[in-house]
């Protein structure tokens, strides 16, 4: 992840290395699908930017072959494999340039939603491409309301869904997240002069013990003081990561956005 000190889920923190097997096992069916459909990969160089765990990266390096190359940053790194087949650089998206060289596809997923400067990052990147270069953008649209769709109690459904609107509400926005940033992807990409966009928005029920589920109690570990601060108790939080383990609590799945576009 890039923007020092704004990122609401730093690399750093513990509880880091399960989110990033949580979202890969949420997304990875859906990115590679998408991915797919670009056809033979071999002997493309390939920017994976905002890797996290690198599950993507290592996709890839798997496809480009010996004449191709992948190239992994974070500003936090520390997650991602060595000897899976990329490099591996430590870079601020924020404050540096995009890194070299050209690309035939650029792929960022759940990143520059936290960006605010992200519509500028988009043009960048956009411009990093080779032409007829692909530029891949995942992001999920969270600013969404009624995420519960069976519970065990309806203080249950009512504390998750009091939990969603202080994280997608408050928290997040707080530290320079958009909640709503997945559904411009595809109007910013044209106004970067991409061509060829197009978009795929997927969601699935999420019950408890699944991974999407499983995220709120990631989110609880990492948000726990923000949570208290906005009036949850520490009783509260304690149920919320009960109930992302049981099977009777299904939540709806946070839309995501898939936009791919062509450099022209």
């Amino acid at each position: 992840m890039t923007q020092r000190g704004t990122y609401s889920f730093d690399n750093d923190d513990p509880a880091a290395a399960l989110r990033h097997r949580l979202l890969a096992e949420i997304l990875d069916p859906f990115t590679i699908a998408r991915l797919g459909t670009l056809g033979d990969l071999t002997g493309w160089r390939c920017l994976e930017a905002g890797a996290g765990g690198g599950s993507i990266a290592a996709w890839l390096a798997g496809r480009t072959g010996p004449g191709g190359s992948v190239l992994a940053t974070d500003l936090k790194p520390q997650h991602l494999r060595p000897g899976a087949g990329y490099e591996v650089l430590r870079h601020d998206l924020t404050a540096e340039p995009v890194p070299g060289p050209p690309w035939e596809l650029i792929h960022a997923r759940l990143l520059l939603s936290h960006l605010p400067t992200r519509v500028e990052i988009l043009g960048r990147l956009a411009a990093a491409l080779v032409p007829d270069g692909v530029l891949f953008l995942e992001e999920w649209a969270s600013a969404i309301r009624g995420v519960v769709l069976a519970a065990p109690d309806a203080a249950a459904a009512d504390l998750v869904e009091r939990y969603y609107d202080i994280l997608v509400g408050q928290l997040l926005p707080a530290n320079g997240n958009d909640p709503a940033w997945g559904c411009q992807v595809h109007a910013a990409m044209l106004a970067a002069g991409l061509t060829e966009v197009n978009t795929e928005i997927r969601a699935s029920s999420w019950p408890g013990g699944t991974a999407g589920a499983r995220l709120i109690a990631v989110n609880v570990a990492q948000q726990r003081a923000g949570l208290l601060g906005a009036g949850l108790t520490t009783g509260d939080l304690d149920r919320l990561c009960e109930l992302a383990e049981d099977p009777r609590l299904v939540v709806r799945g946070i839309f995501t956005y898939s936009t791919l576009g062509r450099r022209g």
